[in-house]
């Protein structure tokens, strides 16, 4: 057994090396671990084993050694000898070379002379022959220096093309005309950078004449509108009249000589577009009209984003916006008579383009601007203006309905700023208002009220002067107010190309909004206010009676402004009577709510001795006083109408009843002598004879 282990063991030791001597540098880790893997004492038989075939390689370099080192101690010897051979060999043909070169030294000399001579003589003899074909070029060119001087560029784009054509070919070999013809094209250069300059003067000229075009178009195009309202008033207003201001000699359409009146305004009348027209013909000529026209849209786009840019307080006044639109409007005119006196320069997609691109951004910027503004009559200006801006633009072809539907942002930021300012309004009318009925002392002040709040009451008619009315005169003030209001959403809606219907449903829903919100919120804050008492919570609900009963004179306000019957199918209803209904509701409440905290403030003031020997024979002080503030409060409830007074009598009665069953029912108090008893049914009896003798208790 051991024989045959040591048998494979060497031969496994046979096989590890055979790996080492074949496989890769980095790839023997592996192999060496298998020797560390096998039997004990297996690395040391393996080195034993590593060293034996060491020293058969070395062995068998020696003898590969032996074998060769005389071929190569041959090798180097007759290597040493063909060097110098070499170098005998380098040192002749060096020597050879020198003798060739100062041979043929002599004979190039005298053969560049030969060569030389004959240049000359054939120069000579084609110099004579030809300067008569070289004077008329020559002429020519002059020619064209003076057409350059005086600056004639288009004659002398003529005449470099005869030379180029013409002359020039015939005498093309000649370094003179080399000379011209690689002048020409600097020449040509020359007159593009020219006419380049005069076109950036003229589109520098117009970024400041633009601000003139575009107000000058703007005032006649709002002239025109008011002279065609006048004329067309009974018109449905559909269809639109080109203004009367014109930049490219297209007259628009003339109304019983408003134009030969006022006269019409062309572009020349501005500004000078020969350079525009100069420029053009001159890179048509050279073949470049592309280059041009590609520049000249490029720099327009440029020039339409500083006219699209807005000033920082833009939005501080009308005038701001107003000069905002001229350049805008003198841009786009420009743009219109380029279009329509030049063939091509501009197109109908590319000013379709640039306008799409500066709706957006007039758009924005309007958007963004306005909604900083938060005065009524600024916005309202802001809007008459985006319609005299929409109308001019669209009289030449420009499409404007994006900027209606932005006025319909800005209509309910307008009516929002209304409603700001109404709150405001309706505040000071509360503040100021005696809650106390109005007195009328002749039939002059009498008829002054009703002609300004719809009151009807026959009773009160057929009394005598002086009387009073039974509304507060923060009546008729609020009703004034809201047709006022009426009046100011109705001025938005004016000029906005809308039918009558549509602007009806803009005047209800506005007023819808002033009543539900900006009113009703002033009524209820004015109700939880904590020096309204219960006299002026009794005036509000007489108020807002009457408020709510005039709510039907507002529909038929908006009706007569509109012509439009309340009865058509989408007609928005006016929702002022809920509105009145949950103001009254709430100032009933708080006067439940403040009667029964001032009864409780006179309960709080009860003494009773509960153990007193007999009654005092009367009421006590705290009940009387309480009663007489009942009595004198219902007094003011028949004011009222009939349930809202009984309901609050009938509330303050049971309050109080509930109170004084708690002060016998208390847990605290122990006993009850009769004297306390009696003095007790005293009190309860005073209560009694306050229902028996308040005429809202029909008992």
């Amino acid at each position: 057994m051991a024989d045959n282990e040591s048998v494979e063991c060497i031969t496994e030791h046979e096989r590890i090396l055979q790996e080492i001597e074949s496989t890769d540098t980095a790839c023997v880790g592996p192999t060496l671990r298998s020797v560390y893997d096998d039997q004990p004492n297996a690395h040391k038989r393996f080195m034993e084993k590593l060293e034996v075939r060491i020293r058969n390689h070395d062995r068998e370099i020696e003898k590969m050694c032996n074998f060769h080192h005389q071929g190569f101690v041959d090798a180097i010897t007759e290597l040493l000898k063909v060097r110098a051979d070499a170098e005998k060999l380098m040192g002749q043909v060096t020597d050879t070379n020198r003798r060739l070169q100062d041979a043929g030294r002599e004979v190039t000399a005298q053969t560049e002379e030969v060569i030389r001579c004959r240049i000359q003589q054939r120069n000579m003899t084609t110099t004579v022959e030809r300067l008569q074909l070289c004077i008329p070029v020559l002429e020519m060119y002059s020619k064209l220096k003076e057409q350059l001087e005086s600056k004639r560029y288009y004659a002398a784009l003529k005449t470099m093309e005869q030379l180029e054509k013409v002359y020039i070919p015939r005498v093309s070999r000649y370094r003179f005309c080399q000379i011209m013809a690689e002048n020409l094209p600097k020449l040509r250069e020359d007159i593009k950078d020219i006419s380049m300059s005069d076109l950036k003067d003229f589109l520098e000229s117009i970024r400041k004449h633009s601000d003139k075009i575009g107000e000058t178009a703007m005032k006649q195009a709002q002239q025109h509108r008011t002279f065609n309202s006048v004329v067309q008033k009974h018109d449905s207003g559909m269809g639109y009249t080109k203004p009367v201001y014109s930049l490219n000699g297209r007259t628009p359409t003339q109304h019983n000589g408003l134009a030969a009146e006022e006269g019409v305004l062309t572009a020349q009348d501005l500004v000078d577009f020969s350079p525009v027209y100069r420029c053009l013909h001159i890179y048509t000529v050279l073949g470049d009209r592309e280059t041009f026209e590609n520049y000249y849209r490029k720099q327009r786009k440029k020039q339409a984003r500083l006219v699209l840019q807005p000033q920082s307080n833009m939005q501080e006044t009308v005038e701001g916006y107003r000069r905002y639109f001229n350049q805008i409007v003198g841009f786009f005119l420009v743009e219109d008579h380029v279009l329509h006196s030049t063939q091509g320069l501009l197109t109908r997609a590319f000013t379709d383009e640039l306008w799409n691109m500066a709706l957006s951004k007039i758009t924005a910027v309007l958007r963004t601007h306005s909604s900083y503004c938060s005065d009524p009559d600024l916005v309202l200006q802001l809007k008459n203006l985006i319609v005299i801006f929409a109308d001019t633009l669209q009289g030449y072809g420009y499409p404007v309905n994006r900027l209606f539907d932005l006025l319909f942002e800005i209509r309910d930021q307008y009516n929002e700023t209304l409603l700001k300012k109404w709150a405001l309004v309706f505040r000071e009318i509360f503040e100021l208002d005696n809650y106390s009925p109005i007195p009328v002392e002749t039939e002059e002040e009498y008829k002054s009220v009703i002609s300004r709040f719809p009151f009807h009451d026959a009773e009160i008619e057929k009394q005598d002067f002086p009387k009073k009315l039974p509304m507060s005169q923060s009546v008729p003030q609020i009703y004034v107010q809201v047709k006022e209001f009426i009046y100011a959403s109705l001025k938005f809606s004016e000029s906005l190309h809308r039918s009558w219907t549509e602007i009806d449903d803009m005047l209800r829903k506005s007023t819808n909004l002033l009543l539900t919100r900006t009113l009703s919120g002033c009524l209820q804050n004015l109700i939880k206010k904590p020096h309204i008492g219960l006299t002026e919570l009794v005036q509000i609900i007489i108020n807002t009676t009457h408020l709510e009963q005039a709510c039907k004179y507002l529909e038929d306000f908006i009706t007569n402004i509109t012509n439009v019957s309340p009865e058509t199918v989408h007609t928005t209803r006016l929702y002022g009577l809920s509105t009145f209904k949950d103001a009254r509701h709430a100032a009933e409440g708080e006067i439940y709510t403040k009667l029964n905290q001032k009864i409780d403030e006179f309960i709080q003031l009860a003494d009773y001795d509960w153990g007193m020997p007999e009654s005092d024979g009367q009421a006590s002080g705290y009940l009387m006083d309480l009663i007489n503030f009942l009595r004198s409060t219902f007094q003011v409830f028949t004011h009222l109408p009939g349930k809202v007074a009984q309901t609050a009598c009938m509330s303050a009665c049971k309050h109080l009843s509930t109170s004084l069953m708690q002060m016998l029912l208390d847990s605290e108090l122990k006993q009850i002598s009769m004297g306390a008893v009696q003095q007790f049914n005293l009190d309860v009896i005073q209560c009694e004879s306050l229902l028996y003798t308040t005429a809202l208790f029909p008992i």
